[in-house]
């Protein structure tokens, strides 16, 4: 099981994974993924068993959690028919192609759906490490595509996997049951977990409080939506969905900062180590295999991968002819083009989602016996993550550069734009609130002076004059002052050594200086 042995070895191989794969070329999910395929040799990790529920309750809630706290809903509003349309038809034909291209093959009915529930969904987080190049519109439907098709694609699971193991009867209103069960029931435990966390964050006045509600919603809405069988991803990315609108709001600086170090930190440890141990059972699965499976298992690699892409290709290629005829008619204009078609058609990465089904498929049928080609529907999953991850990433520069999207400057004009409006009202503000804090004329006409220059930054930047004598005067500031920082810095640790005062009174003074270290380092956007 999951001993100090292991927690070590998934320690080193996300270190060196995150030291050497930018260095080799290689996607940082392949290379974790060859790493457990190797620790899968060494005996005493050869016999990892991960536990079904504890893969789905440890992984998943706290990876959608994330992603979901840091999409935006504005873009989902805006592209909502397209992003309804991939994560829930989409994701349930694709599995429907796969799992008859697989029974044609020789799988029976029932692992066949369950490998394809576990290979129709894109992964939020490869998508957000490998198309950085995207305009933030595609990359926003495509992370909120995921998020959808996740819970999508885990009620089919779930159907297949009950009914293989033999504990739920295949039946027109008993699947229609758990469908309606597992989107109304799913979304109302994520509203309801994240209103008790909106309550409690509204009566705590404890970083360390804050903290930890913000790290118990997601878990409470998975647990609470799969206690009364509902979908948990689906209540976690609803919860994640209004956490984000709602927390702002309600915590302070310190609590979004430390929220923010703590869950992207979490993820990128959650992410590795799950690539990681697929990679260990898919070697424990492909040993179990004999020649002839294994070969198998490699060709229906291909053929899945072949598949997803064009079934891809090919609902997109119907569903936007279909959306043109429609606007065409009404005289609509619509938002996605051939070329966003094309891109999106590339950018169907599989991921940590479907590894952890493939992992969470359950070793015993209700009868006692083994469950039908589970180390084949293991072994192929990790397959297709690596195929996709690797083949449509090497394909995908290509094609971005065939497609020409537009660059995407929105960005930095909403936040030069938020920056210029947030000075311009301090501004305004600047008496009153000086009155109200009791502040001399001095100190008013320092600080008036200070937010006029932040203003001459922001306009010399929105002017795109990298010469503008505010930006240099702003550089050479910012400059200065890091060197300060980091100076008096220094000067504590040589009064700490030469014991003119105590490591707790270096850790209190030096907390001060790390945060005004980290403001100005991040006080020139990128």
């Amino acid at each position: 099981m999951l001993g100090p042995e292991l927690v070590v070895a998934l320690g080193l191989a996300i270190a060196l994974t995150a030291a050497v794969a930018d260095r080799i070329k290689v996607a940082p999910p392949v290379l974790l993924l060859a790493i457990g395929a190797l620790l899968a040799f060494v005996p005493t990790f050869g016999k990892v068993e991960l536990p079904a529920d504890a893969v789905l309750l440890l992984f998943l809630p706290a990876l959608l959690y994330w992603e979901s706290l840091t999409t935006s809903l504005r873009e989902i509003r805006k592209n909502l028919r397209g992003i309804v349309l991939m994560g829930t038809l989409l994701v349930v034909v694709t599995a429907g192609v796969v799992a008859t291209l697989l029974h044609l093959l020789g799988l029976p009915w029932g692992p066949a759906w369950v490998l394809g529930a576990a290979v129709a969904p894109t992964d939020a987080t490869a998508v957000g490490v490998l198309t950085k190049m995207l305009p933030r519109r595609n990359v926003t439907v495509l992370r909120a595509e995921s998020l959808v098709n996740d819970g999508t694609t885990l009620v089919v699971y779930g159907i297949a996997v009950a009914v293989t193991v033999g504990t739920q009867e295949l039946t027109f209103w008993g699947v229609s049951g758990m469908l309606v069960l597992s989107y109304v029931g799913g979304v109302a435990a994520g509203l309801l977990a994240a209103w008790l966390g909106s309550l409690v964050l509204r009566r705590v006045d404890t970083v360390v409080l804050e903290n930890l509600v913000t790290l118990l919603v997601p878990f409470a809405a998975f647990l609470g939506a799969e206690a009364i069988g509902a979908s948990g991803v689906l209540a976690v990315v609803a919860a994640g969905i209004v956490v984000s609108q709602v927390a702002p709001k309600l915590d302070r600086a310190e609590t979004r900062q430390q929220v923010r170090a703590f869950w992207s930190f979490l993820t990128y440890l959650l992410n590795g180590a799950l690539f990681v141990l697929v990679g260990i059972e898919a070697m424990v699965a492909a040993r179990q295999l004999g020649a002839a499976e294994l070969w198998t298992g490699v060709g229906l690699v291909l053929a899945v991968s072949v598949v997803l892409v064009l079934v891809r290709f090919a609902f997109e290629g119907s569903i936007g002819g279909t959306v043109w005829l429609v606007t065409r008619r009404f005289g609509g204009e619509p938002r996605e083009g051939r070329r966003d078609r094309l891109v999106s058609g590339f950018a169907g990465f599989r991921g940590a989602v479907s590894l952890a089904m493939a992992v969470a498929v359950p070793r015993t049928l209700e009868s006692g016996g083994a469950f039908p080609d589970r180390d084949l529907i293991v072994f192929v999953t990790a397959g297709v993550v690596v195929v996709t991850i690797v083949g449509q990433a090497l394909v995908l520069p290509a094609v971005l550069r065939r497609a020409a999207l537009p660059e995407d400057e929105s960005v930095g004009e909403e936040r030069r734009y938020a920056e210029r409006t947030a000075v311009e009202e301090a501004l305004d503000a600047l008496p009153r609130l000086a009155r109200k804090a009791g502040a001399d004329r001095a100190t008013v006409d320092r600080v008036r002076k200070d937010l006029e220059a932040h203003l001459d930054v922001i306009q010399a930047r929105e002017e795109d004059e990298e010469n503008h004598p505010a930006l240099q005067r702003h550089d050479a500031t910012v400059a200065l002052e890091l060197a300060l920082v980091r100076h008096k810095a220094a000067t504590l640790l040589r009064l700490r050594d030469d014991d003119e005062i105590d490591d707790l009174v270096l850790r209190q003074v030096r907390a001060g200086y790390d945060a005004e270290e980290a403001r100005l380092e991040g006080s020139s956007p990128p």
